[in-house]
């Protein structure tokens, strides 16, 4: 079978060097078989203060230090996106809401629209007005306040935001910025892509599922009650802020949600990433800030680096959607809204992992470890009973990921940290995890 490889390798440039391992990230493709294999590339294994200074390409330029005063103005973590002209930085850091000048020097002309959503903006419409206002008299502040929760994530609530759009003429100097979680966001980025061919926009992510995934790589888009996420568009914002402080007003079943990205990220590419996650879940679940800080600027150099290197998801960045598949099957199939998105990844993890074992590429111990991590992240680690074999089936037939027909699915294969990305698998597999998971 003939295959080709390459080599990808974190570029480093600092002032106080990190030992990093030899670079081991490869993919092999074969176009008869439709697959691609994927070896983690490993991260230096350092704490949340480790290397101030340092600067990454596609990673961090600088850590919050969790013991610094709260009244002085801390600088943020930056992690680059690195997409040549199109290039933006991720900040990382608490009260970055009252430091202005981040959000101002990516706003394009004098007109903003704030889309956000009724749970969010008594909470932060206000203070994100002044970040934007304040000392800058010339820019004129409008927003938009849709309902809260993924059942919404459509074309009449998308309409919303155009129609406030018009109505309040702005033109093609104006500026979209995202504030909520990733239903927000999704929407935001869709109409900034469609409106007037293209306006400027920036993410204020304001759940941890957001933050460390869905507001980072310009994946825009809107639901179908055939499918999830299957109009949209690929559009970069210009920036991403995120005030880590923002997670204060967080409910715990949305915080929970959003550590099952954290936890795919370990899964599929950084073993030492997920050993982290197995000794600090705990501190994760109450909040600690240096552990939020750490695992939210972990998961954003992950998935800086993977859009950096594939933005469309041609092969590489589809890696992401560990989970996904079954889990988009099971929000469409429950109701959207009903599960959160993280609830349903979680559930499709297990099912996922369950396939892989299936297959003879994993070996049991790492079946338990997912089971394990995913019980103490207190997420589901199974469908909901309404869930039946042929209900996955039908979602799943339409799902982004099918190419000519095929079905591609990202499973793990190998140690902790590798996965794959194929077609080519038994399907008598596939159907012996749904009839387990399923009861009919």
């Amino acid at each position: 079978m003939a295959s080709a490889a390459t080599n990808f390798s974190l570029s480093l440039r600092t002032k106080q060097q990190i030992p990093i391992s030899k670079p081991s990230f490869f993919f092999y493709s074969t176009s008869k078989n439709n697959h691609l294999r994927f070896k983690s590339n490993k991260f230096p294994s350092h704490s949340v203060s480790t290397a101030r200074n340092s600067r990454i390409c596609a990673t961090s330029s600088r850590v919050m230090d969790p013991s610094a005063a709260k009244s002085e103005p801390t600088l943020p973590t930056t992690v680059e996106v690195d997409l040549g002209n199109r290039s933006y930085p991720i900040y990382i850091g608490s009260g970055l809401l009252d430091q202005p000048d981040y959000l101002q020097r990516h706003v394009h002309g004098k007109r903003v629209l704030v889309v956000t959503n009724k749970t969010v903006a008594p909470l932060y419409l206000d203070k994100v007005v002044d970040a934007l206002t304040r000392g800058n008299p010339n820019v004129s502040v409008e927003s938009v306040i849709l309902p809260d929760g993924e059942q919404y994530k459509d074309m009449d609530t998308l309409m919303k935001v155009f129609d406030k759009a018009i109505e309040s003429r702005l033109d093609r100097r104006c500026t979209f910025v995202a504030l909520g979680g990733g239903v927000i966001g999704d929407m935001c980025g869709f109409a900034a892509s469609a409106f007037l061919r293209g306006v400027n926009f920036i993410q204020i992510p304001t759940t941890v599922m957001a933050q460390v995934d869905s507001s980072v790589g310009g994946k825009t888009g809107i639901n179908h009650r055939l499918g999830k996420n299957l109009i949209g568009a690929f559009y970069q914002p210009q920036c991403v802020l995120i005030d880590t402080d923002t997670l204060n007003t967080l409910p715990d079943r949305e915080l929970a949600s959003g550590l099952a990205e954290v936890i795919k990220y370990g899964l599929i590419r950084d073993a030492e990433f997920f050993e982290w996650q197995e000794k600090n879940m705990q501190a994760l679940l109450a909040r600690d800030p240096s552990a939020l800080a750490y695992a939210i600027k972990r998961s954003c150099e992950n998935k800086a680096e993977v859009v950096s290197l594939d933005e469309k998801e041609s092969g590489l960045r589809a890696t992401l959607n560990l989970g996904h598949t079954f889990g988009h099957a099971i929000e469409n199939g429950v109701g959207y809204g009903q599960w959160l998105h993280g609830e349903a990844v979680a559930a499709g993890t297990v099912m996922a992992v369950d396939m892989s074992y299936r297959l003879g590429w994993i070996d049991e111990s790492l079946v338990k470890r997912v089971g394990d991590i995913l019980k103490q992240s207190k997420l589901p680690t199974a469908p909901p009973e309404i869930m039946t074999v042929d209900m996955f089936k039908s979602v799943m037939a339409v799902d982004k990921k099918v190419a000519d027909g095929l079905l591609r699915l990202i499973l793990l294969k190998g140690p902790l940290g590798n996965c794959v990305f194929t077609g080519d698998y038994d399907r008598k597999a596939l159907d012996d995890t749904l009839r387990a998971f399923c009861k009919s």
